[in-house]
């Protein structure tokens, strides 16, 4: 698995992209799925249309994300919400997802899972230009995707067969995510509470980018 984040002494991003990676990625999924009582299989595949990243602290995985991108199959989030993300087909937006979230939360747990949440907004909108972004979420998890980052719901709440848990389709413009990024991003000082203080800076942001171009 290759570094993508570098420069901090504890703390490393790395894309996954090995059979090994996938199966500690999986085996962090089924953990933290299980601690909150979601049921289900939550075995990673090797997928051109998903790219999936890990968050490290030392050399223990912390986190996982991965980003699902549009495709002649459509995406996950379709299988419960057709009928909203085609709303945002039929208006020619690009369109992506979040899944698999897992994180093992601790002291620097916000700081990492914003890491790992702007380097897979990158991917999607700056390596691959989607757009719109979608996440399927638990009810009690809505309220931090609409404060912290300013997604929407979309339509009702509905039983998620591959947890076993009601959820709930939510929804972000990738234009106002990365202006809200590059307004507060690198400022952890700010008296901003939203959740962008805790992104990359700028600065950073590009020289990540940069990165990720040469990785081809």
């Amino acid at each position: 698995m290759q570094n993508i984040v570098t420069g901090e002494t504890n703390f490393a991003i790395r894309l996954v992209d090995t059979p090994e990676g996938r199966n500690k990625a999986s085996m962090l999924i089924h953990k933290m799925y299980a601690w909150r009582g979601l049921e289900g299989t939550h075995a990673l595949t090797d997928d051109p249309n998903r790219i999936t990243l890990m968050a490290y602290g030392k050399d223990d995985p912390v986190g996982t994300l991965t980003l699902g991108m549009d495709n002649p199959c459509g995406i996950l989030a379709d299988q419960l919400f057709r009928h909203e993300v085609d709303r945002y087909r039929a208006r020619k937006h690009k369109v992506c997802e979040f899944i698999k979230l897992a994180f093992n939360m601790g002291a620097q747990s916000k700081a990492y899972l914003a890491s790992l949440i702007h380097l897979a907004v990158m991917y999607a909108y700056d390596i691959h230009r989607h757009d719109s972004l979608f996440i399927e979420v638990t009810p009690r998890h809505r309220q931090f995707y609409q404060r912290s980052l300013g997604f929407r719901q979309l339509g009702e709440e509905v039983v998620n067969p591959r947890v076993n848990v009601s959820g709930v389709l939510m929804h972000i413009d990738l234009h106002y995510m990365k202006e809200q990024i590059h307004r507060y991003g690198g400022k952890p000082d700010s008296d901003e509470r939203s959740f962008y203080p805790l992104f990359f800076s700028q600065r950073e942001e590009a020289g990540i980018i940069h990165r990720l171009r040469n990785l081809g």
